[in-house]
């Protein structure tokens, strides 16, 4: 076996690797099979004070749903590298084809090394139990970053700097990419086939800047169609795709400035900036009313939705101050969306409250 950093590797793991440099010290990537990812990693205990820890506690709550997804889909998942800190024994053999400089060959990790993930915990957890359910899937392999460890400052640093800028995905961007689910997919096509938010949906940012021609963002449209259908799964019927559909052109058809909109007589940040209509709290709200208006009057519902033209839409009115409105500024909290909900309700001719109307659904 080939000489660790302090003396012979009796027993080790091999892996074809390649080897790098960052920040001066050198680093590996290697190809590992999912079926020794369990038993090659170790996590801290959670009794542990979080000052004596170099990562954060394993939150169990996480791992189904990250498992489920490789379960679910075994010839499309993707999983980004794990990183690990190695405390033992650990050496690199360049490929005899590249020279003793090379950075293609073998990593060797001495079996009595101590191996800490620094960021990919649950990715780990979730492979473990995926592999109880298929197996088979312990012949694959996923990319490990290898660090020498420095200690627990340097990972507790490993950790921060690895998490400090990572940024999300916005949840627009998120339905907008996401292939694989039906209601994004579905979303998708409902912002390009309804006038309204064709060409006016802002796809990728979950907020919309003062000067963009977007109307709405594809997280609002999508968040205010679940308050509209209330799916029970994320398969959407045909039915249910022509009714959203439906829905939206004929409150776009009852909302003046909506109109206004469509026939380019007034800007998308003008709306924003003076009527409550363009925001997400009420396109939720308006989504809320639409179920109710739909269960309790399915033959009806348009012509009670011809109600929305009564109804005053500025921000600056005062039926919306301390609902959706707090001193010029709009927010979105649920009690204010149902309030604006209960007022849309009332002008549509309905004179139920909400809670009544939902408690007879």
């Amino acid at each position: 076996m080939p000489k660790g950093l302090s003396g012979e590797i009796e027993t080790a793991y091999s892996f074809d690797a390649l080897r790098g440099i960052q920040a001066g010290r050198e680093f590996y990537v290697a190809m590992c099979p999912l079926k020794i990812i369990p038993k090659l990693f170790i996590f801290n205990e959670e009794e542990i004070p979080p000052q004596f820890r170099a990562q954060r506690i394993l939150r169990d709550s996480r791992i189904p749903a990250i498992a489920n997804y490789i379960i679910n889909n075994p010839k499309e998942y993707t999983f980004s590298s794990l990183t690990a800190s190695v405390d033992g024994i650990m050496k690199f053999t360049p490929d005899p084809s590249v020279g003793s400089d090379g950075k293609i060959g073998r990593l060797h990790i001495s079996m009595e090394s101590r191996l800490l993930i620094n960021d990919g915990q649950h990715r780990r957890a979730a492979i473990e139990e995926a592999l109880k359910e298929k197996p088979e899937l312990g012949n694959e392999s996923i990319s490990v970053v290898f660090f020498v460890d420095k200690g627990l400052k340097r990972s507790q640093q490993m950790f921060a700097d690895l998490n400090k800028h990572a940024v999300k995905p916005t949840k627009s961007l998120g339905i907008l990419y996401d292939n694989r689910d039906e209601f994004s997919q579905f979303m998708v096509k409902l912002v390009n086939d309804v006038d309204i938010f064709h060409n006016r949906t802002e796809l990728e940012k979950t907020s919309i800047s003062n000067r963009s021609t977007k109307f709405i963002t594809l997280n609002g449209v999508a968040d205010a169609t679940r308050y509209l259908l209330k799916p029970k799964t994320r398969i959407i019927s045909s039915e249910q795709q022509n009714l959203a559909a439906e829905f939206w052109d004929a409150v776009s058809k009852n909302i003046p400035e909506w109109n206004l909109l469509m026939e380019r007589k007034v800007m998308p940040y003008e709306l924003r900036q003076n009527f409550v209509h363009a925001h997400t709290n009420i396109l939720n709200a308006l989504g809320m009313v639409g179920n109710i208006l739909i269960t309790k009057f399915p033959n009806e519902w348009k012509q009670k939705l011809k109600g929305l033209q009564k109804v005053d839409w500025a921000r600056d009115s005062k039926i919306w101050e301390g609902k959706v409105v707090v001193d010029g500024r709009m927010i979105k909290q649920k009690a204010g969306i149902n309030k604006a909900a209960q007022i849309i309700l009332q002008e549509c001719g309905i004179n139920q409250t909400l809670q009544e109307l939902q408690k007879d659904a």
